[in-house]
C-alpha cells in the first residue's frame, strides 16, 4: 500500500492520520493479545444499527465468525466497504454456516451509533454493525487499527488475524487472507496464512 494513496485517501475525507500500526510480539506474531488459536473473548449486549444488540451467543450456530473492526471516516475501511459487501453476500448468508460481525470501536462523534446508522443504509451494508462505547470487545481483541479482521472457527479458537486481504487498490489483491481463511476453517482444516500485519488507521482508546 503506497504511502502516496494513504495520503490521498485520507485528504479526501478531510482525516488526519496519527499513525500506522506496527504490533509488536505478544499474544501472536502482530497481536499483543490474540494469537492463533486462542480464544475468541466473550462479549454480549452491544448495540447495532439494526437497534438489536449482538454477543457471542448470536453466532453460536454458525461454524465460522468472523469480525472485524471499523469505523465510518476511515478511509482505508471506505476502500474496502464493497469487497466487504461482496464477500458477506457470497459467503455469509442469513441462513449459511459463516457469521459475520462489524464492531466500530471509535468514540469519535462521527463515529458513534447515530452516525453509524447513517453511513449502513447510505452504503447498504448486509451485516450486523454494532458500537463498541466502552472500547471493551477491541482491547480483549487487542485491535490496533481499522480495518482489522478476526476468523474463528467453529470452536472459536482463532484461526487467522490481519487485513482483508494484501491490497488497497481490488484491481491489485493477490492473496485473499480472509476468504482463504473461512475456506479451510469451514473444511476443518488451518489456513496457509493465519497471521499478517495489521495496517490501517489507529484506533485511539480512551483512558480508562
Amino acid at each position: 500500500m503506497s504511502g502516496l494513496m494513504r495520503i490521498i485517501k485520507c485528504l479526501a475525507v478531510g482525516i488526519v492520520i496519527t499513525g500506522w500500526a506496527t504490533v509488536s510480539l505478544g499474544g501472536g506474531k502482530f497481536n499483543k493479545v490474540l494469537g492463533p488459536g486462542d480464544s475468541c473473548p466473550k462479549f454480549a449486549e452491544l448495540k447495532g444499527v439494526d437497534d438489536r444488540f449482538y454477543g457471542l451467543d448470536n453466532f453460536k450456530d454458525k461454524d465460522v465468525l468472523v469480525i472485524w473492526m471499523m469505523r465510518n471516516n476511515c478511509p482505508i475501511c471506505m476502500a474496502y466497504e464493497e469487497r466487504i459487501i461482496s464477500f458477506v453476500a457470497k459467503h455469509a448468508p442469513a441462513a449459511g454456516r459463516v457469521g459475520v460481525l462489524a464492531v466500530c470501536p471509535s468514540t469519535y462523534e462521527y463515529d458513534r451509533l447515530g452516525h453509524m446508522k447513517l453511513r449502513a443504509k447510505s452504503r447498504k451494508f448486509n451485516f450486523p454493525y454494532v458500537f463498541d462505547e466502552t472500547q471493551k470487545l477491541a482491547a480483549s481483541f487487542g485491535a490496533t487499527v481499522t480495518p482489522e479482521f478476526f476468523v474463528f472457527d467453529k470452536d472459536r479458537k482463532l484461526v487467522y488475524t490481519g487485513p482483508f486481504d494484501d491490497e488497497l487498490l481490488a484491481t491489485k489483491v493477490k492473496a485473499h487472507y480472509v476468504e482463504d481463511a473461512v475456506a479451510a476453517a469451514l473444511k476443518g482444516e488451518k489456513p496457509a496464512v493465519a497471521e499478517t500485519k495489521p495496517s490501517g488507521i489507529l484506533i485511539t482508546y480512551e483512558k480508562q
